[in-house]
């Protein structure tokens, strides 16, 4: 018998969105996940999954019953002759890097974040960088998923294709996720090379930059023309690393923290902050190199707000210069540093950001000094309505202010998706305020 808990309160990883769940379980077993469901119908309350809890937004939170995946965390088979490793959905990433490693496999490409589950990275369209690599779902060969009624289907390319087709974004809408196969790589190392450079001369090279590296990501700090370019490729050298307290912690973090404190009272403090902390931490050349995951993955110090648009490639330049324009044309508007633009090859999963077109993410970011608000509606709108412009669609993990109608003409497919989910969940079990947003 499946064991709940009254009185628990989520919050995801930000501290910016939470729920108080009717009932909250950590289930063992696909049987106890099973039980959940059944009570679930009987006395007719919505469920909802959580995974990791770092998505920033409502898209995990419920009052009815939450299902915590956390103890459904192994490693089920490895298959070294095809590289391919079939985990339990609540796996955490990090714990799955060092058993990987055990096999001399890796994933090919990873989000900057390793405290997620297998389950919650898929469904809610994580991505890092590379325009030959895919979001993280794309590494995804099969999946079983536990339906509203309790029916197990398993997905794959050559078995209930179409779902399959879905459920590898799946944003928790579709049932509960029970394990999921990755296609894996031979484990490989990264150097990662930093260095500054202008936003004029990046936007003119950009393909050149595409070309020379295999993960190639830029971060523009608004209020200047700086740009700090980052390259990561595969490398035989032996691991080196660039870390230094001083300047990433008492420099880049205390010091910003506390001056980005004082900037809520005296805005205009922000653009200086933003050029003097390029200054100090990003005109040096930097190189490292690690085993990957390590150097995918970094750690977020600061809580934050994030959107983050996928936009069609050929639209990076002109949408950065516009928001550059819009900033410089409104003084009052403040933004943080950085802008973090990233590419990601283009993919047929129904509601990827990425689907049918290769894409441009850009990351726009507010920190939130000591738990303490700053004012980003303007920026927020400005940002949005750019992104709309040039054909966007938000990443689904973030905060946005998109419904139906949006969706309908962002996604080619989303008439499809729907069909599915109506039908995989009738009485929408699975939704919560955030997903009828969505769908209604």
């Amino acid at each position: 018998m499946v064991h709940g808990y009254k009185g628990v309160k989520f919050q995801n990883w930000a501290r910016t969105y939470g729920c108080c769940p009717e009932m909250y379980y950590q289930p063992t077993s696909v049987e106890e996940v099973r039980e959940v469901l059944a009570l679930a119908r009987q006395q007719n309350k919505r469920v909802k999954v959580v995974g990791g809890g770092h998505s920033p937004s409502d898209i995990a939170c419920t009052d009815g019953f939450m299902i915590h995946m956390g103890k459904m965390n192994r490693v089920l088979q490895v298959d070294i002759e095809k590289k391919q490793v079939t985990v339990e959905a609540g796996i955490l990433l990090a714990d799955l890097h060092p058993q990987l490693g055990k096999h001399g496999l890796a994933l090919s490409n990873l989000g900057a974040v390793s405290d997620v589950t297998a389950g919650g990275v898929i469904g809610s369209g994580t991505h890092n960088t590379g325009i030959k690599h895919g979001i993280l779902a794309t590494q995804v060969v099969a999946l079983t998923l536990l339906t509203a009624d309790g029916t197990i289907l398993k997905c794959s390319e050559s078995s209930n294709a179409e779902v399959f087709q879905a459920a590898r974004v799946h944003l928790g809408c579709l049932g509960v996720i029970l394990t999921v196969t990755l296609q894996c790589v031979p484990q490989f190392h990264l150097q990662e090379v930093s260095f500054p450079s202008t936003l004029e001369e990046v936007l003119n090279n950009l393909d050149s930059h595409l070309k020379k590296s295999e993960y190639f990501r830029f971060l523009w700090f608004p209020h200047s023309e700086n740009v700090s370019v980052i390259y990561q490729d595969h490398t035989n050298k032996p691991p080196s690393s660039c870390a230094n307290w001083f300047w990433d912690y008492a420099i880049g973090f205390y010091l910003l923290e506390f001056l980005l404190w004082v900037s809520t009272f005296l805005p205009g403090l922000v653009g200086w902050i933003n050029r003097c902390f390029f200054w100090l931490l990003f005109t040096r050349k930097k190189e490292c190199s690690n085993v990957s995951h390590k150097i995918f993955t970094y750690e977020c110090r600061f809580k934050q707000h994030v959107q983050d648009w996928a936009i069609p490639r050929e639209k990076t330049k002109e949408a950065l210069l516009e928001l550059k324009a819009m900033l410089e044309a409104h003084p009052k508007m403040v933004a943080h540093y950085p802008v973090e633009v990233r590419f990601t090859r283009g993919d047929d999963i129904l509601l990827s950001p990425c689907f049918q077109r290769d894409s441009c993410y850009m990351n726009i970011i507010m920190y939130r000094p000591y738990g303490k608000d700053v004012p980003r509606l303007d920026y927020w709108l400005t940002y949005e309505t750019i992104m709309k412009k040039v054909g966007g669609r938000p990443h689904w993990a973030k905060a946005h202010n998109c419904t139906r109608k949006d969706f309908e003409k962002m996604y080619p497919a989303f008439s499809k998706f729907c069909a599915i989910r109506e039908k995989l969940d009738p009485t929408g079990m699975f939704l919560n305020a955030y997903l009828e947003k969505v769908f209604y």
